[in-house]
């Protein structure tokens, strides 16, 4: 029987991408007032920062890969001692703007009669920060207490330890191909792709079902094979 039921955050149950613009605008709004340097810089060339860094950086806590890529648009207008100051601002913002997707409470809300929920995420998505304070059974964050991001086996390892269920009961909801469902159902538990861009499956992926709106999982989870 299946029982427990883990959510990602970001992208699954969060929509980040406006919180995150909406950082980075105030950052730069800061920046330009602080220096007329700052008019050449644009929000295009905050977001691209955030790419240059990410790569050599994505093993590192989300919050230390956005304070380097912070410290990079910031010395394009000869900011960079002013990194902990427009930091703080940054990270202001995009939790003030966090919010669940409009599906994400009803369906928690469904789900929850039926299954103990998780939530258990790389970022820095504190769920009460973000609208989701006390819809959880338990919460995991990577770099806490030394868990290593998603794919690591140790992320799943330890989802499963918080619950003390056999992995085979507990499904992993997520919009990431690799972390949310290739690397979960390596750990040995079930995996729901929601894939709310409708875009193509990757070729090789076999996700235990597919969503398009978290409102469609409570009939997928149904129409699972529980064993």
């Amino acid at each position: 029987m299946l029982t427990v039921l883990v959510f990602d955050a970001d992208e699954t149950l969060l929509d980040l991408r406006p919180a995150v613009t909406g950082g980075l605008v105030a950052v730069l709004e800061e920046m330009r007032r602080l220096t007329p340097a700052a008019a050449e810089v644009s929000l295009a060339d905050l977001e691209s920062d955030w790419g240059a860094v990410f790569g050599a950086m994505s093993a590192a806590p989300v919050q230390e890969i956005r304070r380097a890529a912070l410290a990079r648009s910031l010395a394009r207008a000869g900011l960079a001692e002013r990194l902990d100051e427009l930091a703080a601002l940054f990270f202001a913002r995009r939790f003030a703007l966090t919010r669940p997707y409009a599906d994400v409470l009803p369906a928690l809300a469904t789900l929850r009669r039926q299954f103990r929920l998780g939530y258990a995420t790389n970022g820095n998505s504190r769920a009460e920060r973000c609208g989701l304070a006390g819809e959880f059974a338990f919460e995991l964050y990577a770099h806490e207490n030394g868990l290593p991001k998603k794919p690591a086996p140790e992320f799943y390892a330890a989802v499963v330890a918080s619950v003390g269920v056999p992995p085979a009961r507990i499904v992993y909801v997520g919009d990431s191909p690799e972390h949310d469902v290739v690397a979960p159902q390596r750990a040995g538990l079930r995996a729901v792709w929601l894939n709310r861009g409708g875009l193509p499956r990757p070729a090789g992926l076999s996700p235990d079902a597919e969503v398009s709106t978290l409102a469609e999982l409570p009939d997928a989870l149904n129409s699972l094979d529980p064993t």
